[in-house]
């Protein structure tokens, strides 16, 4: 039987190996760049190394204790599902609201609108940081100044400098940033409900609210379910967002765990670098992820079968 299936398998291999060629340009750079790296941290997690050279020093699971009584690790940890699940109740359903407005053929200049939300995707993150630093400066950011001048506040609010705030205003920042990739995807999946449902809808006197309850929503269910797993996906790794706007700070109120493991692997200020500690910190919180990908996976492929 296993000769059988060897030669079935070899066969189907043969038949298709130009799709094999095309797809291994892929594979490699994923191996590379993705599955080796992986392996890579997870072999440095057990030992106490800066980086530099070979890694000789064996601790076993020294680094994982220590991060695990760590309570800034768990602050960064905390801190990073708060901002993931931040998108997803608050990025993830103002997009399709976006996208059914925007999707409207009766609106004027919806192109444009849409050309205006999606351009800060396209803008780099570390420099969207840099330029809200300078915005929300508390002694001379123009945002401060404006709302002073205008009597919206008493005196300039220190967005950055705020422990109350600066999660918040990293996770507003970020969902301005971002929200255009998931309007697109909502927008694609609008365009595959057929028009002549609405029409229908339409003449058996349907009101839009219904319209949009009974035949809208139901049928954007299987994609609306892959599109909350790639905009929770996307908001795991803020660093460069975080770092260039207050560095995790302050007091490590928006600490996450990339700026976590940067501060303890690269960052330059310290005298000595802790990379196998720093891998540690990444594995565990990558496990965490897997977990939770593993966990809602059955749920995505029930909610995959839902429109057919």
């Amino acid at each position: 039987m296993n000769t059988v299936n060897t030669s079935l398998l070899l066969k189907n291999i043969k038949k298709h190996k130009w799709h094999y060629w095309f797809v291994s340009p892929m594979l490699v750079l994923f191996l590379l760049f993705t599955v080796w790296p992986i392996l890579g941290s997870v072999y440095y997690s057990f030992f106490k190394w800066d980086g530099s050279g070979v890694p000789e020093n064996y601790v076993g699971l020294d680094n994982f204790r220590e991060i695990l009584i760590d309570p800034y690790y768990w602050n960064a940890f905390v801190n990073n599902y708060i901002f993931a699940f931040s998108h997803v109740l608050i990025q993830f359903p103002l997009a399709l609201i976006l996208a059914i407005i925007l999707n409207n053929t009766l609106l004027k200049g919806r192109n444009v609108y849409r050309l205006l939300i999606f351009l800060p995707v396209i803008t780099t993150t570390a420099i969207i940081g840099l330029i809200f630093n300078i915005l929300l400066h508390p002694a001379a950011g123009p945002l401060n100044e404006a709302m002073v001048k205008f009597s919206l506040l008493e005196s300039p609010i220190n967005f950055l400098g705020s422990v109350s705030l600066v999660l918040p205003t990293a996770i507003v920042i970020s969902i301005w940033k971002n929200i255009g990739v998931t309007l697109i995807y909502w927008l694609a999946g609008l365009q595959t409900i057929p028009i002549e449902l609405y029409e229908a809808a339409r003449i058996d006197g349907a009101s839009p609210v219904k319209t949009l309850f009974y035949i809208t929503i139901p049928l954007l269910v299987p994609i609306g379910s892959v599109i909350l797993l790639l905009t929770f996906i996307s908001s795991l790794h803020p660093f460069d967002l975080i770092q260039t706007l207050s560095k995790g700070g302050p007091l490590f109120a928006s600490d996450v765990v990339d700026t976590y493991v940067y501060r303890y692997a690269f960052n330059p200020e310290l005298t000595t670098l802790r990379y196998g500690f720093a891998s540690a910190g990444g594995f565990i919180f990558g496990v965490t992820v897997m977990l939770i990908t593993i966990i809602q996976a059955p749920f995505i492929r029930k909610l995959g079968k839902y429109r057919t």
